[in-house]
Parts: structure tokens; sequence; C-alpha cells
């Protein structure tokens, strides 16, 4: 999945996702706050993101840990934005998985990073 996230294909991982996912991205940046539905999350949070990127973010899993219905994962992204600014963010992602979907992820970040490259602006949640 991550993989093919790294070569551009959003496509498995989206086939992933639940119909009624729960996305949380912590923080008060404009991408913060928590996201419900599959369609919304593409739309509100991978197309706003994908837009202002030239080019798919390279993926690094530097540990993964399951446990029951948790995977946890920590990784790191490399991109360059559509302005010319390296975005190279370390990630910690919680996935609750039931049925064989992704249910909920809550997506802890370098909250600075995010504001001093795409801007300051969101409220959070």
């Amino acid at each position: 999945m991550y993989g093919e996230l790294s070569n551009g294909n959003t496509k498995p991982f989206i086939d992933c996702l639940a119909e009624d996912i729960r996305w949380i991205v912590i923080g008060t940046t404009k991408f913060s706050g928590t996201i419900e539905g599959k369609q919304n999350v593409v739309e509100k949070l991978f197309d706003r993101v994908a837009a202002q990127l030239s080019g798919p973010t390279k993926t690094t899993i530097k540990n993964l840990i399951a446990e029951g219905e948790y995977v946890v994962v920590e990784s790191s992204g490399r991109v360059v934005t559509t302005a010319g600014k390296p975005y190279n963010n370390a990630y910690c992602e919680i996935f609750r998985l039931a049925g064989g979907k992704i249910k909920e992820i809550t997506v802890y970040l370098d909250t600075g990073l995010v504001d001093s490259v795409f801007g300051a602006g969101g409220t959070g949640d």
C-alpha cells in the first residue's frame, strides 16, 4: 500500500479505506481536524494536499507494530511542493482495522513544518 503511494498510485490505499472511515490529523494546521467518510477524506484531504505537491510523497517506513485491530506505522515522507519547497515530515499513524478495512486513522506529525511549508490558517478540531 505504501509502496504504491510512493509511486503516485493512491488507488490501493483508497480501496483499503472503509466507507465510514474517520481520519484525524492532530494539531491546528489547515489540514488538521476530523474528516468522516471515504469520499470526504479523498476530497478534503488527499486532493487538497496533492494539489500543492509536485509529485508523490516518497515514504519510508521505519517501524510497524500490529496488535489486535490496531496497526501503528512510524514513517517519513519526502516531497517537494509546487512552490519548490521541500516537505520532509515524520509521521506516526495509528490505524484501526475492522472487517478487512481501515476504519480510523490518527496522524501525528510535525505541525510546525506543515504551517511553515503550506501556511497557517487551520483551526484544528
